[in-house]
C-alpha cells in the first residue's frame, strides 16, 4: 500500500523539537544498509506451474488427478525451497566469514522441480522415457537459471569452530530480538519511529558483523547483543502497547531518546572492537618484523 511522504519538515509533521533535539544531524538515513529481498520475480513465477498443473487436471480421472496433484506438490515444494535457498545464499554472500548452508536448498529445489516435471509429463503421456527426459531437462535448466548453493565455508581458515558456533548462537538470539522490536513498533503505526528502529538495527548489525569476523570479540559484545537488546525489545513492546492505546507523546519521546542512547552506545562499542582488532594486527606485524630481523632480513618502513 502506498504511503504519503512524511518527515520533520513535511506539512503534516507532528514531530516536536524536544523529540529530535537528541538526534545528531550528520546521521545516516533510515534506508542506510537496507537490503533487497533476494527472492525476485523469477523465483515467484515458479509457483505458477503447480497451480496450472492442478487446475488442468481437475477434469481428468481420479488416478490422473491424484498423480497430477502429487506432481503439483513436488513443484510447489521446489519453489518454496528455492526461495529459502536464495535467502540463505544472499546471507552467505553478505558476510565475509560464513559457513555453507547446512541444507543445499537450491539443489533440492532443482530435484523437486525435475520430479514434478516427470509426473506432469507422465500424466499427459504415460510413457516413462520421455517423462524422464523432460524431468532431467527441467532440473538442469533450474540449476542453470538459479545456480548451486554455496558448497564450502568462507573465511573460516584459522578460526576456532567451537567459538564460531558460540557466536552463531548469540547472533541468532540478537536477530530474534531485532525482529521482535520491528514487529512491535509496527503496531504503533508511527513511520518515524519505525525508521528510527531501522537505523538502530543498522548499528547493531555492524557490531554483529564485527563479532562474526573475529569471534574473540564475543566476550566484550555479549552483554550488548544479549542483555541490552533484550531490554530494547521489551521497551519497544511496552511503547507500542502504550502508544497504540493512548497516543502518549511523552512515551514516544522517551522511546526515541532511548534509541538514541542505545545507538550511540553500540556505535562506540563497535568502534572500540575495531580498534582492538587493529591493535592485534599491529602486534602481529611487530612480532613478524622482529623475527625477520633475527633472521637477518631487514624491511624498510
Amino acid at each position: 500500500m502506498a504511503q504519503r511522504f512524511g518527515g520533520k519538515y513535511s506539512p503534516d509533521s507532528d514531530v516536536r523539537d524536544d523529540e529530535t533535539r537528541d538526534i545528531p544531524r550528520a546521521t545516516p538515513g533510515a534506508y542506510t544498509g537496507a537490503k533487497v529481498d533476494p527472492v525476485g520475480a523469477r523465483s515467484n513465477l515458479m509457483f505458477l506451474p503447480p497451480i496450472v498443473l492442478a487446475f488442468t487436471s481437475l477434469g481428468a480421472g481420479a488416478a490422473t488427478l491424484g498423480l497430477a496433484l502429487a506432481g503439483a506438490g513436488s513443484l510447489a515444494l521446489g519453489a518454496w525451497l528455492l526461495r529459502d535457498g536464495l535467502r540463505a545464499e544472499a546471507a552467505y554472500e553478505e558476510r565475509r566469514v560464513a559457513r555453507r548452508p547446512a541444507i543445499p536448498r537450491k539443489i533440492f529445489a532443482a530435484a523437486a522441480c525435475g520430479v514434478g516435471t516427470v509426473i506432469a509429463a507422465f500424466t499427459a503421456e504415460p510413457d516413462l522415457a520421455p517423462a524422464l527426459i523432460f524431468g532431467g531437462v527441467a532440473g538442469a535448466l533450474h540449476l542453470g537459471a538459479f545456480g548451486l548453493d554455496p558448497l564450502k565455508d568462507k573465511g573460516m581458515e584459522g578460526i576456532d569452530t567451537h567459538q564460531q558456533d558460540r557466536v552463531a548462537r548469540v547472533v541468532d538470539e540478537a536477530e530474534k530480538h531485532l525482529d521482535a522490536m520491528e514487529d512491535a513498533v509496527k503496531r504503533a503505526g508511527d513511520r518515524q519511529v519505525e525508521a528510527r528502529v531501522e537505523r538502530f538495527q543498522v548499528k547493531v548489525r555492524e557490531m554483529i558483523r564485527t563479532v562474526e569476523e573475529d569471534p574473540r570479540d564475543l566476550s566484550a559484545a555479549r552483554r550488548y547483543l544479549g542483555v541490552y537488546l533484550m531490554g530494547a525489545r521489551d521497551a519497544a513492546i511496552k511503547y507500542a502497547d502504550i502508544y497504540s492505546r493512548t497516543q502518549d507523546r511523552s512515551a514516544r519521546s522517551d522511546f526515541m531518546m532511548l534509541l538514541t542512547d542505545l545507538e550511540e552506545s553500540f556505535d562506540a562499542k563497535t568502534r572500540k572492537l575495531m580498534l582492538d582488532n587493529n591493535a592485534d594486527l599491529t602486534i602481529e606485524i611487530d612480532v613478524l618484523r622482529e623475527r625477520l630481523q633475527r633472521e637477518g632480513v631487514r624491511l624498510d618502513r
